[in-house]
């Protein structure tokens, strides 16, 4: 899968050489690229946005300088998103579904905003990580390519996404590990049992009863 970033701040995505995504671009299992929108300013200052129409505090974007990034790594194929606010907040369903397509151009704004004509011809759909707002898109994209990368095929073993928290509408059950007994705490005894039914049984009702208590509104 094909991840393209149109943002001010490229820099910012080299976390994501680490960990799992890291490693899932060593194995060309998925592809993230970016690009700088400044380089395509033709002012010689770089300059890439300027005052609002109308008035107002902040600076906007400017919509020729999107659009010639844009224009440099479009596809027939692409699917374009905006991180935005004002987008659809994203859930573990559209992330399933947009793990499904080829190539994503994804657009990060700043300072307040992009002049909404380039939006309205180029941008798909907009997403949202949350009611409230960040000085720029490059953190939501961020989360958006990591949440994605996850449901690509080979970048993890098909059984942890199926268990993990809201994959089937619930919270995922408890985890524990080594030491047997830490601080006084033992793990439960139905984990060490060898009997796959019962831990099963036991991870289900685990699961209902974080979800009734932490997120009831998904039992709804």
């Amino acid at each position: 899968m094909k991840f393209d970033v149109l943002t001010l701040f490229p820099e910012m995505f080299d976390n994501l050489k680490q960990s799992i995504i890291g490693r899932a671009q060593e194995k060309e299992l998925i592809e993230i690229n970016t690009t700088n929108i400044r380089d395509f300013s033709e002012n010689k200052h770089k300059k890439v946005d300027d005052t609002p129409y109308g008035g107002g505090a902040g600076m906007v974007m400017m919509p020729d300088v999107v659009y010639r990034a844009y224009q440099s790594i479009k596809s027939e194929n692409a699917k374009v998103i905006y991180m935005s606010p004002q987008g659809k907040r994203l859930d573990q369903k559209k992330v399933e579904d947009l793990s499904k397509e080829s190539h994503l151009i994804i657009l990060c704004g700043h300072y307040e905003g992009i002049d909404q004509r380039v939006i309205d011809k180029i941008v798909d759909e907009e997403i949202s990580i949350g009611d409230y707002v960040l000085t720029g898109g490059e953190i939501p994209a961020m989360v958006l390519i990591d949440s994605v990368s996850r449901y690509v095929k080979g970048v993890l073993k098909e059984d942890s996404i199926k268990e993990e928290s809201f994959s089937n509408g619930l919270l995922e059950y408890p985890q524990y590990t080594r030491p047997e007994v830490f601080e006084g705490e033992k793990v439960p005894e139905v984990l060490l049992s060898g009997n796959h039914q019962n831990i099963d049984k036991w991870r289900k009702e685990k699961s209902l009863e974080i979800t009734k208590l932490k997120r009831p509104d998904l039992l709804k």
